[in-house]
């Protein structure tokens, strides 16, 4: 006598799994963003803690993600500055990036922020070989600024700020703060601080690179990159801290007098 399979053998609603899979397929969406969300700056300072020196310099990457986000630039600089030869002063800082990685590989640490470092580096360093201008190795870092100001712009156009979508997924409420009158508004008004920032390096750094003031464009980048963004990150987490825990309060006083 043969087996019977009772699952096999049991009619399949097929609607039912395609629902399923759906569903599975928005969970798996949900936690690969709310994954990405935690990996960004803001994601390294848990909800409700209050900002320290040690919290913001961990959401930049720590002492090393600092080194690696000004020693290629500020290589760039020095070299420009001493010797106006493109060839040096677009490849000691992917050498500088290199060696960050190599530093990584024999102390096994984590590469991936390393190689994204390199890769940008080389990007820019390919372009201005390939232009013959030293003004190409600035051409990466004005298209995502204005890439970033644009996104930042249709999601406060279209009623999702993205601020608001990072904090949703950090939080595990996902849109639940669009009901909220005061979340909403901070969040807004925290994205539209980012888009204060992109906008800024766009019109000090645009006219530079236009004018070719090589010099004056690597300094100020440097000066508008990571101080900028740690400053516009710890800013952003005092506001949403702030307007959370007033909420976590009213909410616990509200539970309160109904259990009175």
């Amino acid at each position: 006598m043969t087996g019977t399979d009772p699952l096999r053998d049991q009619p399949h609603d097929e609607g039912q799994v395609a629902a399923d899979g759906d569903v599975d397929t928005r969970a798996s969406l949900a936690a690969q963003l709310r994954t990405a969300a935690q990996r960004a700056g803001i994601g390294q300072v848990a909800p409700g803690e209050v900002p320290t020196a040690s919290a913001l310099l961990s959401a930049i990457g720590g002492v090393r993600g600092l080194a690696e986000s000004i020693l290629p630039g500020l290589g760039f600089v020095v070299v420009y500055t001493i010797t106006r030869e493109l060839v040096p002063s677009v490849l000691i800082p992917v050498a500088v990036a290199l060696a960050f990685v190599a530093v990584r590989a024999v102390q096994r640490g984590p590469l991936a922020q390393a190689l994204a470092g390199v890769l940008g580096i080389a990007v820019s360093a390919a372009i201005a070989l390939l232009s013959g201008r030293a003004e190409g190795n600035f051409v990466p870092g004005l298209f995502v600024n204005a890439v970033s100001l644009v996104a930042l712009l249709v999601s406060i156009a279209v009623r999702w700020p993205l601020i608001g979508v990072v904090v949703g997924l950090l939080t595990n409420e996902g849109g639940a703060w669009r009901l909220d009158r005061a979340k909403r508004r901070v969040l807004v008004l925290a994205t539209w601080l980012w888009v204060g920032l992109f906008a800024a390096r766009l019109a000090v750094q645009l006219p530079l690179f236009l004018s070719g003031e090589i010099t004056a464009l690597a300094t100020l980048k440097l000066i508008m990159g990571v101080p900028l963004y740690a400053g516009l990150l710890w800013v952003t987490w005092l506001l949403v801290r702030t307007v959370y825990q007033a909420r976590a309060a009213s909410d616990d006083e509200l539970a309160g007098g109904d259990r009175a």
